[in-house]
C-alpha cells in the first residue's frame, strides 16, 4: 500500500446546519436517507444519515465543530506521524477528547482543503 497515512476510506462528509432536526428531517423525509447515528456530542448532537445501503455517511454538524471529509485511518498516531514526517500540513497533535470519541487529527492539501482522519469508524 502507497502513501503514509494508509487511510481505508471515506467515512463522513461534514456539512455545517443551523438546526440539526429540520436538517435530518430534510434528508430522511425528502430524500429518503437513513439515520446511521444519532448520539449526544457536547451541547448538542452527533448526527450522520446516508442513503440506504451507503458506505459514506453524511454528517450534519453544527457550528463550531469542523466541517467537512472524515477519512478512517486503522491508527491515528501511526498516520500522524508518517504524514508530518512527509512535510504534510497536518494539525501537531492527535485530539483526544475522551473513551466515546476515536482520535483524530487535521491535514491540509495543497489547496488548503481540510481533511480529518478518525482512527477507526
Amino acid at each position: 500500500m502507497s502513501g503514509t497515512a494508509r487511510i481505508t476510506q471515506v467515512a463522513t462528509v461534514g456539512i455545517h446546519v443551523t438546526d440539526q432536526q429540520k436538517a435530518m428531517k430534510f434528508y430522511v423525509d425528502e430524500l429518503g436517507f437513513e439515520v446511521r447515528r444519532d448520539v449526544p456530542f457536547g451541547d448538542g448532537r452527533w448526527i450522520e444519515v446516508a442513503p440506504p445501503g451507503a458506505a459514506t455517511t453524511v454528517a450534519l454538524v453544527p457550528e463550531g465543530v469542523p466541517a467537512g471529509i472524515r477519512l478512517t485511518t486503522g491508527d491515528a498516531d501511526a498516520a500522524h506521524g508518517g504524514l508530518l514526517a512527509h512535510g504534510v500540513d497536518a494539525d501537531a497533535q492527535v485530539l483526544r477528547m475522551g473513551p466515546a470519541v476515536p482520535p483524530m487529527f487535521a491535514v491540509r492539501d495543497p489547496d488548503g482543503n481540510s481533511l480529518i482522519l478518525v482512527e477507526g469508524l
